[in-house]
């Protein structure tokens, strides 16, 4: 299982961070050691004073594909959920600054949340309300309608260079409003008023 992730997928976003809103999908990869498993609490590591949060739908794959059209892409999940891309984003601007890959701020032990999986079948996907919630306040609000790449495209874009496989993840971007998570908050996923995880950080 790997997990594809896709950067500046949101405009707002982009221009919170002062990135150039991209053509095209911009991608990453998560080892599947970055899985946070279920019910497990989320411990700040050591290497870093500042890891953020960025809530983003999570697609799961559904039977492999290559070379996927985007008319036929949407065949290729059957469920969906909220996940959250957890970011060491003072190692990221050390690293971006000097030029070099950062996946070291984006793929460590941990860094991806994901909640219940739901049946994409319930949900308006091209208008889809998502919100995380710090400590009972929302900190986070989007909507799929504001995504500049959407789920058929990412999946295509994404099947040109990776082999999708039968369970899969795909995060699909976050909307403005990332922030930084501290010791003992609490972070709630909401998708379209149902709450589908909770992780405590210690």
């Amino acid at each position: 299982m790997k997990i594809i992730c896709i950067a500046r997928n949101y405009a707002e976003h982009a221009k919170e961070l002062n990135n150039e809103v991209p053509e095209n999908p911009v991608f990453f990869l998560k080892p599947d050691t970055a899985l946070l498993q279920k019910e497990r609490d989320f411990y700040l590591p050591e290497f870093s004073q500042n890891i953020q949060y960025e809530a983003e739908i999570v697609l799961k794959i559904s039977k492999a594909g290559k070379y996927i059209q985007p008319e036929f892409a949407l065949n290729y999940f059957e469920q969906i959920s909220l996940g959250i891309d957890l970011t060491a984003r003072d190692l990221q601007s050390q690293l971006k600054e000097k030029g070099h890959p950062w996946e070291i701020s984006k793929a460590f032990d941990n860094s991806a949340v994901v909640g219940e999986f739901l049946d994409k079948k319930d949900f308006d996907l091209e208008n889809l309300e998502f919100r995380l919630d710090k400590n009972k306040i929302a900190v986070q609000q989007g909507n799929t309608k504001d995504m500049i790449h959407g789920f058929a495209k990412i999946i295509s874009e994404a099947s040109k260079y990776f082999t999708l496989k039968t369970g899969d993840l795909i995060y699909t971007g976050t909307p403005a409003g990332v922030g930084r998570v501290e010791e003992n908050d609490l972070l709630e996923g909401w998708m379209h008023e149902r709450k589908v995880f909770e992780v405590q950080v210690k």
